[in-house]
């Protein structure tokens, strides 16, 4: 009897693991929807990776005071966010009933558990001080390693300083680590670009890219919710969460809070 040849990997397959890849995948049950649960679960955790690492382009952008690649790189991430919000459209497709045929094998499990999700938070600003405690005392080093770099919105008012605007110096000089709060003086700044942009081009264009990226991670959330209201209702979320309440409650957050609140005056 001829002996079938050894499977030799092709190098697509190599060269990207999706050997390995495929193999992490391990439902706990035997529901039908746990699998796909787990694999936008992957998909989700490798895009936030993937903006992260767009956010952090346009960052080290910025430090250069190069407003072209730093908008470039912004483009990037808001095309990888779109896709993020899409992923919600798999797990909608799931009916409440498979849900709950494997919610239970979760036990304390929890997408607030993710320190890829987190980090980005990070990169984009929001740094609440239990969080950032959490994360210096116990965290991954990836959480660590983002704490000691300004965020990107640190790294905006920077640029903005150096090009001469009147950026107050108490959100120049804060450190890394510490949120930004917002200060009605920074909203002035936004005013005089968006009231002038032909005088400020660079800088009303930084501003447009990095309001698309604050609205489609607000959206990312608004759409959360509606999935989690989808498979929940009112129950508790997992590891402790309050399920859509606490979402509801962090979707009023915003990111590069002037950004959004200086209209009210223009």
């Amino acid at each position: 009897m001829t002996r079938a040849p050894e499977y030799v990997a092709p190098e697509y397959v190599t060269y990207a693991h999706m050997d390995e890849l495929h193999e992490l995948q391990v439902p706990r049950s035997e529901a039908r929807g746990e699998l796909n649960f787990i694999l936008i679960s992957h998909v989700k955790e490798l895009l936030f990776r993937a903006v992260i690492d767009d956010l952090d382009t346009a960052r080290r952008a910025l430090a250069r005071d190069d407003v072209a690649g730093t908008c470039l790189a912004l483009a990037r991430a808001t095309r990888t966010q779109r896709v993020l919000v899409a992923c919600w459209e798999s797990m909608n497709g799931m009916s409440v009933d498979e849900f709950v045929a494997f919610r239970e094998v979760l036990n304390d499990a929890s997408g607030t558990q993710s320190f890829a999700y987190r980090a980005l938070e990070f990169v984009m600003g929001n740094r609440p001080r239990r969080q950032v405690e959490a994360a210096m005392r116990d965290g991954h080093a990836m959480l660590r390693a983002e704490l000691l770099e300004p965020s990107l919105y640190d790294a905006v008012l920077q640029h903005l300083a150096r090009q001469g605007f009147s950026v107050p110096i108490e959100c120049l000089e804060k450190p890394s680590a510490q949120q930004h709060e917002a200060d009605p003086l920074v909203e002035d700044v936004w005013l005089e670009i968006y009231r002038h942009p032909d005088r400020h081009p660079d800088a009303h264009r930084l501003a447009e890219a990095l309001l698309e990226v604050a609205y489609q991670f607000s959206h990312w959330r608004a759409t959360h919710l509606l999935v989690v209201e989808r498979m929940l209702g009112g129950k508790s979320g997992t590891a402790g969460t309050d399920g859509a309440p606490w979402l509801r409650a962090i979707n009023e957050h915003r990111f590069f809070p002037e950004l959004w609140t200086f209209r009210t005056r223009l």
